[in-house]
């Protein structure tokens, strides 16, 4: 009989202490989920596109600088209706060919002194029967409220640059 106890005993404290294992483990994940919750909520409080709500695939762009241009759907709609030249990029925070595209051109955009705003797709889906977007990432050039010209899909940086001076660039005289 005093085997059994012994069995028991060892049996108990084996439980007890995968017990406080599965206790810390879960403690530990709520921890990081709290942690992570706020440290988006901080990332929200004044972010560009004045929601209170975003994918977690914008939230982890806030911060890059390839992606500080954020145009609103209702700016877009003014700037475009102004008739004033306009350059814009759509894009998907989560589309993994803006990520390649993204830090070749918005650095030659600045380079060659050509604002380029940004309107994320996945944020404002509106956008893509709106501006009749069939893929990301696109650029678009407007002038007199009007679509000029456009370029679709990952292209290279001498693409970027030439299609710079086939429309912005070129009407800047005018």
């Amino acid at each position: 009989m005093a085997k059994n106890t012994s069995n028991t005993k060892k049996n108990d404290n084996k439980l007890t202490v995968l017990l406080v294992i599965g206790l810390i483990v879960v403690i530990a994940f709520v921890a990081l989920y709290f942690l992570n919750n706020q440290s988006n909520k901080d990332k929200l409080a004044d972010n560009p596109y004045k929601k209170d709500s975003l994918k977690q695939s914008t939230i982890d762009l806030l911060d890059d600088k390839n992606y500080q241009n954020i145009i609103l759907p209702e700016e877009l709609e003014k700037k475009i209706a102004s008739g004033k030249k306009e350059m814009v990029y759509f894009f998907k925070s989560d589309c993994v060919h803006c990520k390649k595209v993204s830090p070749i051109l918005m650095p030659l955009a600045k380079d060659m002194g050509v604002h380029v705003d940004q309107y994320n797709l996945l944020e404002f889906e509106q956008g893509w029967d709106q501006y009749q977007i069939e893929g990301t990432p696109t650029l678009v050039y407007y002038k007199d409220g009007k679509e000029q010209l456009r370029v679709v899909g990952e292209q290279t940086k001498e693409t970027f640059k030439q299609f710079f001076e086939a429309s912005i660039l070129k009407d800047k005289d005018k």
